[in-house]
């Protein structure tokens, strides 16, 4: 089936095949390895990427039902650099390897939240909580996304 991609802002006319996934496009296809391949069943967010600017877990979706535009970590390389910066900064990577899937997460968390809702550590967490990370223990991440609120005035509450 012939469809076109809008991904990180080009359009791609690809053959898509039945139901390959969202996030074999993007890797095999297109070279954007940032989302990673982990569980390939939707449990653990390391394939986030936003469709749309909502998170969307790319192993699970076929790329075929896609309609909206497609952006990777790669595509917000730039504009992740503050975020990116705060997550070097609180200690919320270690190995790296959720790190793209983290990072569109909070995107979008940081998009759609007042300063507010991400001061508070709970809201943080439920709101990653798709997002598995074996390494930090999230306090790291969550402080980062605290930290890079929008509007933000006040200190980051204690995780």
């Amino acid at each position: 089936m012939r469809s076109v991609l809008d991904v990180n802002g080009e359009q791609h006319e690809l053959d898509l095949r039945g139901a390959e996934r969202l996030l074999d496009v993007l890797r095999d296809r297109l070279g954007l390895t940032g989302a990673k391949s982990a569980c390939r069943q939707g449990e653990c967010g390391a394939c986030t990427v936003l469709v749309d600017q909502r998170p969307v877990l790319a192993c699970v979706t076929p790329a075929a039902v896609v309609r909206g535009a497609v952006t990777t970590v790669e595509g917000v390389a730039e504009a992740a650099e503050p975020l990116r910066q705060a997550f070097a900064d609180e200690g919320g990577f270690q190995c790296g390897f959720c790190t793209p899937g983290q990072i569109m997460r909070a995107l979008a968390l940081l998009a759609e939240s007042s300063a507010e809702e991400i001061a508070d550590g709970g809201t943080v967490r439920a709101a990653l909580a798709g997002n598995v990370c074996r390494c930090t223990g999230y306090a790291g991440i969550v402080r980062a996304l605290q930290r890079c609120a929008p509007n933000q005035d006040q200190e980051a509450t204690d995780v």
